[in-house]
């Protein structure tokens, strides 16, 4: 079997769909075709079952994930830990960032890596406000600094290195817009933007809660996949947003006003990373990120 052909069968039954397949794999989706047919003629059998509208598996494809898929991971895990292991931390890491704060850590983290361990190389990018976790499961980040609560069993976190409290993104003209700071209640005189994408019910619940402490329903706006996006729909009066104190610096913009957001959770920050990877060069990352939030700490 080759380990195309592997990787091919594999991302296939996970993602259940061509196009995405072909995108992790950076190929043609004729090339996943010609991988996946080559395949099944290998073993005799269609793997997978293919219509217009949807991708599943046959009975034949479920027992051959079900023997693979832990081998393929123990291999993948002992080549990096091997490679890990022989570079020490003389390597590239790819650090994902949730926001411009976190971003913010992530730059001063890696210029005092810099001086500290010259041989590491670390490259950084925004992590998708739809899609928190995705990038750093299929390899893309090493680690990342990210929002909490993270509750996945996949992966492994640190300890909190930052909070900050929260306010409400809303249209200038709402009537709360006028007020000095709003709470958890005043959350049903007001819609919420949806976030549409993977991510997390307890995630959601945080983020866009649909009640409040009370009870008392919240309205949903339209849904959203980004920053930019949303805030445009909250200066057009569509809804509000939840967010970051530090969104009021960072997104300052005409029709909308940031009110502070009292008698709730504020928002913590901190590492997270693939179970089993945590490498000398996520370890060093990690040690001198405290640091940094550290001496960042109000």
């Amino acid at each position: 079997m080759e380990r195309d052909e592997l990787e091919c069968f594999l991302l296939l039954a996970e993602e259940l769909h061509f196009g995405r397949t072909a995108e992790r794999m950076r190929l043609s989706r004729a090339r996943v075709s010609q991988l996946v047919q080559r395949l099944e003629r290998r073993v005799g059998a269609p793997l997978f079952i293919r219509s217009s509208r949807r991708v599943g598996l046959t009975a034949l494809g479920r027992q051959l994930r079900a023997d693979l898929a832990p081998h393929h991971r123990a291999i993948e895990e002992a080549l990096e830990r091997a490679t890990a292991t022989a570079r020490g931390i003389d390597t590239v890491l790819h650090v994902g960032f949730a926001n411009p704060l976190t971003g913010e850590i992530v730059m001063r983290t890696t210029e005092a890596l810099r001086a500290s361990h010259p041989g590491l190389s670390v490259e950084i990018c925004e992590v998708p406000l739809a899609d928190p976790y995705g990038r750093l499961r299929n390899g893309e980040f090493d680690v990342q600094l990210t929002e909490f609560p993270v509750r996945e069993d996949d992966l492994a976190k640190d300890a909190v290195l930052l909070a900050e409290e929260r306010v409400l993104a809303l249209p200038a003209a709402h009537p709360l817009a006028a007020r000095a700071s709003v709470t958890p209640e005043d959350l049903a005189d007001v819609p919420l933007l949806a976030i549409e994408g993977e991510v997390p019910d307890y995630w959601l619940d945080h983020h866009v809660p649909s009640r409040t402490p009370a009870g008392r329903p919240i309205g949903r706006g339209p849904g959203v996949t980004n920053m930019q996006e949303a805030l445009m729909l909250v200066a057009a009066g569509r809804g509000a947003l939840l967010a970051p104190a530090h969104t009021a610096a960072y997104f300052a913009r005409p029709g909308v006003a940031y009110v502070p957001f009292t008698d709730a959770e504020p928002t913590g920050y901190g590492l997270v990373w693939r179970l089993g990877h945590d490498t000398g060069a996520v370890a060093a990352f990690a040690r001198t990120a405290r640091e940094v939030a550290g001496a960042m700490r109000p």
